[in-house]
């Protein structure tokens, strides 16, 4: 949140998306298996989102349409689930935004536009899974609402690789998106 002592104005936000998942669905063979060599490169980029002068770092996630579900609920799922190895170097740190989801796009439903207005958010850098679900449609409501969209290309999974790919490409041709490398989105 902005500093009122001094003043200091975000201007960029990382937003963290779905990565507190408990891999017990459709697919989720597939996807962990996607998720695990990203999740090096995400830990670090959420430690430079934390370090860094400027940056908002925010994590949305699926509540699983549990609509009591608080963090620590979603957190303790996740932990309790098949893969925890893939939860525990990503878990939301306490000072920083956690927004349930109910649906696919970080947007929707979600005080997240709110959020990055409030903070003076020019840029999105959006992470996380799934890439051609989730980042996918986040990435569209943020151009949609003029915010200049970055995905930190080895911080996202997709389940089907080819979707994943061409997900990528439409963030880049249809919404002006930037997709690149977590060292060179901040």
């Amino acid at each position: 949140m902005r500093d009122e002592t001094n003043d200091r104005t975000p201007a960029t936000a990382v937003v963290v998306m779905d990565m507190l998942n408990t891999y017990d669905h459709d697919d989720a063979e597939l996807l962990a298996m996607n998720v695990e060599p990203m999740v090096p490169s995400l830990s670090e980029l959420i430690q430079r989102a934390r370090t860094t002068e400027g940056v908002q770092l925010v994590f949305v996630n699926d509540s699983h349409g549990d609509f009591t579900a608080t963090r620590d609920d979603i957190v303790a799922r996740a932990l309790t689930g098949r893969r925890p190895d893939l939860v525990k170097p990503l878990l939301p740190i306490d000072d920083c935004a956690f927004l349930p989801k109910v649906r696919h796009s970080a947007f929707f439903g979600t005080p997240l536009e709110y959020l990055l207005r409030r903070e003076r958010i020019e840029t999105v850098v959006l992470a996380g899974q799934v890439t051609e679900q989730c980042v996918l449609y986040s990435a569209l409501d943020a151009y949609i609402r003029e915010f200049a969209v970055r995905v930190a290309s080895n911080c996202v999974a997709a389940i089907h690789s080819n979707l994943g790919k061409a997900a990528l490409e439409m963030i880049e041709r249809n919404m002006r998106g930037e997709v690149r490398p977590a060292e060179a989105c901040l």
